[in-house]
């Protein structure tokens, strides 16, 4: 089956087509008559006979067109019936849309993802994208207690709505794409990376953590510290787009908060106000530290406040 691909409303969207190869083969789809017969065949799958009731059209003439499109596979039998020792053929449409390929050059599909998607975030995430396949892994916290502080990550599952996200934008790879910090090997360090979850719980922050432009502290009560200011309060989120400190080549985009909670913020930040949190984005090293809230009372963060 082939299909046209389109940008309709800002997305990209589908529909089946079939393929015209040969100029000279418009012809089978230019009269109107054919057009007219192929529209009501979409519609519901009718015999010739009922056709040209239908139409008003003379039985005969139903007959030459319907046989004409079957040959050129415009239409098919969609029912069979025997009466009085014949057999009647019911058709339907195979399909509407024609497109005519007089072009031997095929690019491939994957480099249309994300295409009817923000251009800023498709920019933000190209390091982490090649060919229209994701060349990097997405490092959470493990859920089990680890590191010197012999704690369990609690935000990982906010990397699953992250993915949803960044799958609008590229494929997965064939290799595994979600990491364990406590699986990370040293030729990892030399990939991109998205790293979800603060230094207590993810190893991989503790150590990319004093390049990062929005770090945390090392010491009591946590928070994040800026230029400007520190933030310890557990609903503040920070994302943060680095080069990779161990291979300048790559990048490091990451997500972490101050609590869960703070995770929640910034992987909500990134998601769902995407234009507005990357409004200030030009390349580089950036950095917004975001604030969640409760705007409907249920006890769950389903707003952002760009702090900085």
């Amino acid at each position: 089956m082939d299909y046209i691909v389109r940008e309709k409303d800002g997305k990209m969207v589908y529909s089946e087509a079939a393929i015209v190869e040969q100029p000279e083969n418009l012809g089978l789809i230019s009269q109107p008559i054919r057009m007219k017969l192929l529209l009501a065949l979409s519609k519901q799958p009718m015999y010739p006979a009922e056709l040209a009731k239908k139409l008003a059209m003379h039985e005969q003439k139903v007959y030459y067109h319907i046989k004409q499109m079957q040959n050129a596979g415009l239409i098919e039998v969609a029912e069979r019936k025997d009466i009085r020792g014949t057999t009647a053929k019911k058709f339907r449409a195979k399909c509407l849309n024609f497109a005519v390929c007089l072009s031997k050059k095929w690019g491939n599909l994957k480099t249309l993802i994300g295409q009817g998607e923000s251009t800023k975030a498709g920019s933000f995430l190209a390091p982490f994208i090649t060919d229209g396949t994701y060349n990097s892994s997405i490092i959470v916290g493990s859920p089990d207690p680890h590191g010197p502080y012999k704690v369990r990550a609690r935000d990982g599952h906010y990397a699953i709505d992250l993915a949803m996200h960044l799958g609008k934008y590229g494929e997965l790879s064939e290799r595994f794409n979600t990491k364990l910090d406590v699986d990370i090997g040293k030729e990892d360090y030399q990939e991109s990376m998205i790293v979800v979850g603060g230094p207590v719980a993810n190893l991989v922050t503790s150590k990319i953590n004093e390049f990062l432009p929005a770090r945390f502290s090392n010491t009591r009560p946590w928070g994040i510290v800026t230029k400007y200011d520190k933030y310890t309060e557990e609903s503040i989120g920070v994302i943060s787009s680095i080069p990779n400190p161990f291979n300048k080549e790559k990048q490091v985009l990451f997500l972490a908060g101050v609590s869960s909670g703070g995770t929640k913020s910034a992987v909500l930040a990134l998601t769902r106000y995407t234009e507005l949190i990357l409004g200030n984005y030009s390349g580089g090293s950036w950095y917004r530290v975001v604030h969640g809230f409760d705007m409907d009372g249920d006890g769950k963060i389903d707003a952002i406040e760009i702090k900085e």
